[in-house]
C-alpha cells in the first residue's frame, strides 16, 4: 500500500479535520468530527436534508453539504456505515422546525442505523422522512429494483430536493421530489482497477491489466461481467444502452447526464466517454439539458467511471438548474 497518510486508523478523522479547517465558512460539526453540517445550521423554517455513509467516496457524501443541497452528513469510516448516534447528532443540529429528509444509499448497515436515528429523532419531536437511493441497474433486474444499490445518482436527488427545500417546500413535498428524481434516473459503472482501504492495507479485489468489470459497485462489489478491456466507444455504448433499456426514455425527452470518475480516471478519458454518450443520445433524439463530467462519487483510487442519466420534466429541470454551493459543487 502506498498512500499519503499518517496512521491508517487516523485516516478519516484527520481528513475531516482538514476539511473543516479548509472550509470554515461553509462547514462545521455537530459536536464531533463525524457529524458534518452547514456552518449556518440550523436554517429556521426550512426542511433540512441529511445523508450519510462510509468515507472513501468524496465528494459523496459530505461534499454536498451546502446551500441548495444538503444540511448535514454523518460520516463513517472508509466503506463503513456511520452510527445511529452520529446521524442523530446531525439531525438534531440541522433541524429548523420543518422536519428532516434522509436521502442515502440502499446498504444494509446504513438502513439499520438511519432507521434507528429516525426513531430517536421522532422521540425528540423531529419528523423524519426517508428516501432510499436505488439507482444501480447492474445490481438487480428491474423486477427486483428494491434490491438495487445506491450510487452516483444520489447526487441528482441531493440537488433537486435541496433546491425545493430552499424554495420553501414542505417535508412531504421535499421527500416526494427526491423520490420523483430517483424514479427518473439510472446509473451504471465500470471498474478498471481495485482500490485499497487504508486499514486493510491491500486491494479490495484483483483484476488483470487487460480486464474490466462492467457493473462494479463503489465498494468493490462484483459487477455483471468481467471481460477483456474494450475501447472507450464500446464501453460507453454498452453502459448507456443498459441504462436506456432500463429507463426507457422517449424520443424528444430531455435528460441530465453525469459521467463520473471513480477516483483515478483522468478527466480527458471522461470527456472521451461523454463524447460518445452525447452522440448516442442525439441519435435517439434525446436532448442533453445539462452535462456533469468529473468526479462526483468516487471509490478511493479506483480507476473507472459511471454514467447516470436523469430524465427531466419542467419541474425537475427548473430545480436542477437552481443555484447551489458546497466546497465540492458550485452552480450559479
Amino acid at each position: 500500500m502506498k498512500k499519503i497518510l499518517n496512521k491508517a486508523e487516523n485516516f478519516v478523522p484527520e481528513m475531516l479535520d482538514g476539511l473543516l479547517k479548509a472550509h470554515p465558512d461553509q462547514l462545521a460539526h455537530a459536536g464531533e468530527l463525524h457529524a458534518i453540517v452547514r456552518a449556518d445550521a440550523p436554517v429556521q423554517g426550512k426542511v433540512a436534508l441529511a445523508t450519510g455513509g462510509g468515507s472513501g467516496h468524496l465528494p459523496v457524501f459530505l461534499g454536498y453539504v451546502g446551500k441548495g443541497l444538503l444540511d448535514g452528513c454523518a460520516v463513517g469510516d472508509v466503506f463503513s456505515s456511520p452510527s445511529a448516534e452520529q446521524m442523530l447528532a446531525v439531525t438534531r443540529r440541522i433541524s429548523g422546525g420543518k422536519g428532516v429528509v434522509y436521502i442515502y444509499g440502499n446498504y444494509g448497515g446504513d438502513v439499520m442505523n438511519f432507521d434507528m436515528a429516525a426513531e430517536m429523532a421522532e422521540m425528540d419531536d423531529i419528523p423524519v422522512r426517508t428516501v432510499l437511493v436505488r439507482d444501480d441497474v447492474a445490481s438487480a433486474p428491474p423486477a427486483e429494483w428494491e434490491r438495487r444499490r445506491g450510487v452516483a445518482g444520489m447526487v441528482f436527488a441531493f440537488k433537486v430536493a435541496g433546491a425545493l427545500a430552499e424554495k420553501g417546500g414542505s417535508l412531504d413535498e421535499v421527500a416526494a421530489i427526491a423520490e420523483k428524481t430517483l424514479a427518473n434516473l439510472r446509473t451504471m459503472g465500470v471498474a478498471l482497477s481495485p482500490c485499497t482501504v487504508p486499514l486493510a492495507g491491500r486491494p479490495t479485489f484483483t483484476i488483470g491489466d487487460n480486464e474490466m468489470e462492467i457493473g462494479m459497485g463503489i465498494h468493490g462489489e462484483p459487477g455483471m461481467k468481467r471481460e477483456t478491456l474494450q475501447t472507450a466507444d464500446e464501453i460507453a455504448t454498452r453502459m448507456l444502452t443498459a441504462i436506456l433499456d432500463d429507463l426507457k426514455p422517449a424520443a424528444g425527452d430531455r435528460v441530465a447526464v453525469m459521467v463520473n470518475g471513480l477516483g483515478a480516471t483522468p478527466p480527458e478519458e471522461l470527456y472521451i466517454l461523454y463524447r460518445t454518450v452525447h452522440d448516442l443520445l442525439a441519435e435517439r433524439n434525446i436532448r442533453v439539458h445539462r452535462a456533469y463530467v468529473g468526479e462526483y462519487a468516487t471509490s478511493m483510487e479506483m480507476a473507472g467511471a459511471s454514467f447516470t442519466i436523469l430524465r427531466l420534466d419542467d419541474e425537475l429541470a427548473d430545480l436542477l438548474d437552481a443555484p447551489a454551493r458546497s466546497p465540492f459543487f458550485v452552480q450559479v
